[in-house]
């Protein structure tokens, strides 16, 4: 098999079955030796398995049929399909799998229409080595990964500017966040579903339905993504972390 092949794991069932406490990761990038030496790191460590590599958008379509990935790493920018493309074909055919944008773009345009295409994650080539282990590790675990300047670039375009500065103007001037509150928009960026919540903090479901409609009209934002940009943008996401 030649570097310009799909790499994949052997075939056989037993290969292919899940193993328990691993991360199963893919790797999409058109370029042999960057996708041989991020393979070479996350297998260092120990709760990381690459279970298939695609050099191209549509091998990444085909291995994700194969493979029960738990993670793709997507690079935005690969020939046939690129990585909006993947991530559309990904959404139609109701893949699970949580995705990472990782990609040396800075087009925040593109990172938007990612995160509306349902990405977890962006991250650039040029992040730290650990940063790209944890960010690996949060998606798993059901949150949303941008860094600092990532998420306020998103923010500014994720919607109309009248919408958006609707939120900063609307979280001035109306009552700030209750307590409640910022708990649970930090457990809603953490990825908790409203059920999830309502058992984590010992309310019912519909209480924390109208805490969320509350938190949206205060903040102006329309939907959970949104809301969990603004938390992860004022650091929210990371007061229960302790």
């Amino acid at each position: 098999m030649t570097d310009e092949s799909p790499t994949l794991q052997d075939e056989s069932p037993l290969a292919s079955a899940p193993t328990p406490g691993l991360i199963r990761i893919v790797i999409a990038d058109d370029h042999p030796i960057f996708r041989d030496g991020l393979r070479k790191l996350l297998s260092l460590e120990d709760d990381f398995e690459v279970v298939g590599e695609a050099r191209d958008g549509n091998e990444v379509l085909e291995i994700m049929r194969e493979k029960e990935a738990d993670v793709l790493l997507l690079d935005l920018r690969m020939p046939g399909l690129d990585g909006l493309s993947v991530l559309q074909s990904l959404k139609n055919s109701g893949c699970r799998s949580r995705i990472i944008i990782l990609t040396a773009s800075e087009d925040k345009n593109e990172f938007v229409q990612a995160m509306k295409l349902g990405c977890s994650g962006i991250v650039l080539k040029q992040t730290a080595t650990e940063l790209l282990y944890k960010s690996i590790r949060k998606v798993y675990a059901g949150e949303i990964w941008l860094d600092s300047h990532t998420t306020a670039a998103v923010m500014r375009q994720f919607a109309s500017p009248s919408r958006m500065g609707g939120a900063e103007r609307k979280g001035r001037e109306r009552s700030p966040l209750s307590q409640r509150e910022r708990e649970i928009v930090a457990l809603v960026a953490q990825g908790f579903k409203n059920k999830e919540i309502a058992e984590k903090i010992f309310i019912s479901e519909q209480t924390v339905k109208n805490h969320l409609h509350n938190i949206f009209d205060k903040l102006g934002v329309s939907d959970r993504l949104e809301l969990a940009l603004y938390a992860i943008h004022k650091g929210f996401h990371s007061e229960l972390e302790a």
